[in-house]
């Protein structure tokens, strides 16, 4: 294969399906959160763990396999959001996390997830460490208030270093989009 020529990866591949599994199981996973009893709480949690699982197995397979297409760029972080996110509006409909800790982490994912959109026609700002950080203390704090043994102080250690992050990450993701599109004009002349 010459250089310039480009493999086309169909958008039928197993990342992309992992994705599609991991958006068709949020409705199950909220489902599960809201009827009571703990037995439904730990389905809620295992029906969680295997949507979070697929979050990193779909990027590995997608990386290591080259099946990188436009569909997952953009179905990816759309469920990864909306799974973080229904699990956060879950809690704080049920009165287990307050709303003031949902809505500022719900306005970064969307933010982001807009910017990213805007952005994606130009260049791709690749996810920092903070980001991955960002990620992996949402899922454990979302992960200790689905526990119902779990103590308080330890879930809000967990969400407080999870809001943090994520506000931080946000803000950082703002400043290299503004830095990339003054490259961008740069480079056209503007």
């Amino acid at each position: 294969m010459k250089r310039d020529e480009r493999r086309v990866v169909s958008p039928w591949n197993i990342a992309n399906v992992l994705t599609v599994l991991r958006l068709a199981l949020v409705p199950f996973f909220v489902f599960c959160l809201f009827l009571p009893g703990t037995g439904w709480r730990v389905a809620a949690l295992a029906v969680f763990a295997v949507a979070s699982i697929t979050d990193h197995l779909d990027g590995e397979l997608a990386r290591r396999y080259g099946l990188i297409t436009d569909f997952g760029k953009i179905a990816d972080p759309i469920a990864d959001k909306a799974l973080t996110g229904a699990a956060l509006v879950s809690l704080s409909i049920l009165n287990e996390l307050p709303w003031w800790v949902t809505i500022p982490i719900l306005g970064r994912e969307v933010g982001v997830t807009v910017l990213r959109f805007v952005l994606l026609r130009r260049a791709v700002i690749p996810a920092s460490y903070g980001g991955k950080v960002k990620t992996v203390l949402q899922i454990a704090a979302i992960v200790l208030y689905l526990l119902p043994w779990v103590p308080g102080p330890v879930r809000w250690v967990v969400m407080g270093a999870a809001l943090v992050v994520t506000v931080a990450t946000g803000v950082d993701y703002v400043i290299r989009a503004t830095r990339l599109r003054k490259v961008a004009k740069q480079v056209r002349g503007e």
